[in-house]
């Protein structure tokens, strides 16, 4: 039996500034992000193998690869991220030999669903083939591969902030530049102001799963076109992540909740597809019920909504929630980014 090499990466609440990760605009602006990881994880195990294949498996979407393991497996069919994942390891850090092996995933959330799920899995992938081939991959380093891996290997459209939170975990505030540069400030929040901002979250999964990249498409496009409407919302999401950062450091949680109020109107003037007719019926519903505020984590189109809310007044919106298809989502703040480790099966020395 083979060592096994295991990872875990966390999935993020995006509560300010996304969408200003993503670019021409981070290299024209600069962008800035507030996220927060939560106890929602990526999850891959590689089992390195013996008989000259790889096998791949997405145990939670139900697909699964396998051929004969060769220094570049086509990106085409199956897989497409666990197998730029391991081009990418071959090429840059094998010396362009094959690495035969199995890889299993899954994740908490579903893809689509706004957390982040895509780059954190991305994440967590090349995590477990660090921890396999010892590579000296810092966080910088391993999010900044996985942000090259999805959005120039793979061409997929997005932002960077995802990456960076899977990485390091916690509360980030982070600055993206032009040239790939990034900025990672993780914020030292007091205890008392988590507490409060956990009870004051309520966590709702639509139930719908969006193509993120669709809504991001459209967004790039709006830049390159000097959209004025696009580019001055996006200046208003990146004015209230810096807001809203000062007032998690301040603890003063009624601000944060107006800001996030405020953005979700900035988010939607970037693309047309970000909300929807069932979108802001979940919206009514729960501001009708005593919700503060809320907004869609994530390109928007479906996924997960963050509502604020009276702690006192958690079950009434909660009853409020219940009359839709979708579910909400019980979640913890988490302060450790990927996570990886080796099982050694008995007898083995």
């Amino acid at each position: 039996m083979s060592t096994i090499h295991r990872s875990r990466a966390p999935l993020r609440l995006g509560l300010a500034g996304g969408g200003t990760d993503v670019s021409p605009y981070s290299d024209e602006f600069g962008g800035r992000v507030l996220n927060a990881t939560i106890n929602l994880h990526s999850y891959c195990s590689l089992i390195p193998a013996q008989d000259g294949r790889v096998h791949f498996a997405a145990t939670d979407r139900h697909e699964t690869f396998a051929a004969a393991a060769v220094a570049e497996l086509p990106l085409d069919g199956a897989l497409p991220l666990h197998k730029a994942v391991y081009n990418r390891v071959v090429r840059q850090f094998n010396g362009g030999r094959p690495l035969p092996c199995r890889l299993v995933t899954y994740s908490d959330a579903p893809a689509g669903s706004g957390l982040g799920t895509s780059s954190t899995m991305t994440v967590a992938i090349l995590g477990a083939f660090a921890e396999w081939l010892k590579l000296p991959l810092g966080e910088y380093e391993l999010a900044h591969t996985a942000f090259e891996i999805e959005r120039l290997e793979l061409q997929l459209a997005g932002g960077k902030q995802d990456q960076y939170a899977a990485a390091f975990g916690g509360f980030n505030f982070m600055e993206f530049h032009a040239g790939d540069r990034v900025i990672v400030n993780p914020l030292r929040i007091r205890a008392s102001t988590r507490n409060e901002l956990q009870s004051s979250l309520l966590l709702y999964y639509t139930g719908v799963s969006r193509d993120s990249a669709t809504i991001i498409s459209e967004q790039i496009r709006n830049v390159h076109a000097k959209s004025a409407d696009s580019v001055n919302a996006m200046h208003r999401l990146k004015a209230e992540a810096i807001q809203m950062k000062e007032d998690l450091l301040r603890g003063d949680l009624i601000s944060f909740a107006q800001v996030l109020g405020r953005s979700w109107l900035s988010k939607k003037a970037m693309a047309h597809a970000i909300s929807n007719a069932s979108i802001e019926a979940v919206f009514a519903a729960a501001h009708a019920a005593g919700a503060l505020s809320g907004k869609v984590s994530g390109a928007g189109g479906g996924g997960f909504i963050m509502f604020m809310i009276d702690p006192c007044r958690r079950e009434e919106v909660t009853h409020a929630l219940a009359a839709f298809p979708g579910a909400l989502q019980r979640f913890q703040f988490t302060e450790t980014g990927v996570e990886t480790w080796t099982v050694r099966p008995p007898h083995s020395h």
